[in-house]
């Protein structure tokens, strides 16, 4: 192992005892948000600690078995005891070196579903009622929930913008990677001359902040709008102006929410979305030189910009940005979306393993 690579595993060792000392101190329990920080910290790194005392264990194991080689009635023992430790540690070393890759310390927040009709008109719109329905049915197979916030529908249905929150476990960490342009292609039902049209989506993925996070949201850079929810009417047409549209002076974002009846929960819906974009913005204006965060921006919605094509008369996905082409349109379009994300987050580990081993040098 690289000495620098060994060398930052020890201090992470020694941390790891650190924090658990200051976990059981009262003063440390008392304070909730520092509790809470120490507490991520340990979950972190434990699996870190634990392998690498595995191979510590290994390596003592491989040296007794080499001091044995010396004594020939030992020396047939002490060879399969030494290549049974050496083959474990050939498997131990590279997965805890993928452990050393820093975590995105975003990758267990809730997050903010954003999807945008782009070019194509009614197609385009249609088509991200199809996104929406694919992440919704992704989400319920893993287990998460989903809570819209404000949509607007197209004149021949799907959505002009459709924006919902997602929670559960892990959910950024595996949808971060969706952000982007989304270009489809296949027959419209409208189409009479059977002509394939090219049409795109924009898909935001936005970390749902925590309170934690210093957002500074002045109450006189807000101006707080309240209206009533345009629904199918009837029995549930809001009679009340309890939907909340909030905007943000100094920046100019505008976030809306009119799901619930209660105009109390639409401002908090809403705010939990202002604070997700003043985030985003925030990070990006810090990222904005870095090729990697580029390369995820959400684009203009422009068919010539895209991540992933969708194909229906090839029943073909394409996600460009690791040139993977799967054959399985209709199951990915009904949520079977792993075999994307997937790859996708096994290209970013390696990348970011090239760009460890290129440091410790």
């Amino acid at each position: 192992m690289d000495p620098s690579i060994r060398s930052k595993l020890e201090r992470i060792a020694e941390r790891f005892t650190e924090i658990s000392a200051l976990l059981s101190r009262p003063e440390v329990q008392a304070n909730q948000g520092q509790y809470r920080r120490l507490s991520r910290e340990y979950a972190q790194i434990e699996p870190v600690v634990e392998r690498f005392t595995a191979l510590r264990d290994l390596e003592r194991e491989a040296d007794g078995a080499r001091e044995m080689l010396g004594d020939p009635e030992m020396r047939e023992l002490a060879q399969d005891a030494l290549t049974e430790s050496e083959r474990r540690l050939a498997l131990l070393e590279p997965d805890l070196q993928r452990l050393l890759i820093p975590p995105d310390p975003d990758d267990e927040r809730n997050v903010f579903l954003e999807i945008r009709a782009g070019t194509g008109g009614a197609e385009a719109a249609l088509f991200a009622g199809d996104l929406l329905r694919m992440y919704l049915r992704y989400a319920e197979a893993r287990d998460w929930r989903a809570e819209p916030l404000s949509e607007s529908t197209g004149d021949q249905g799907g959505y002009k913008e459709v924006i919902c929150r997602i929670s559960g476990r892990g959910v950024y960490a595996r949808l971060k990677f969706e952000a982007g342009t989304h270009r489809v292609q296949r027959i419209p039902q409208t189409e009479s001359q059977g002509r394939i049209h090219t049409s795109a989506c924009t898909v935001a993925v936005l970390p749902e902040a925590e309170e934690i996070d210093e957002i500074a949201i002045g109450a006189r850079d807000l101006r707080v709008d309240t209206f009533r929810s345009s629904g199918a009417g009837g029995q549930h047409v809001n009679v009340t102006d309890s939907a909340v549209r909030i905007a943000h002076l100094p920046t100019g974002i505008v976030v809306e929410c009119q799901d619930e009846r209660s105009q109390h929960k639409n401002r908090a819906r809403a705010m939990a979305l202002l604070r997700a974009r003043l985030l985003a913005r925030a990070r990006e204006e810090q990222t904005s030189a870095q090729a990697q965060s580029r390369r995820l921006q959400v684009g203009s919605g422009d068919r010539s910009e895209r991540i992933r094509t969708y194909n229906f008369p090839q029943n073909r996905v394409t996600d460009h940005r690791i040139n993977l082409t799967l054959y399985r349109l209709d199951d990915i379009a009904q949520g079977d979306l792993d075999p994307l994300i997937e790859a996708l987050i096994q290209e970013h580990q390696a990348e970011q393993l090239a760009s460890l081993a290129e440091a410790a040098h």
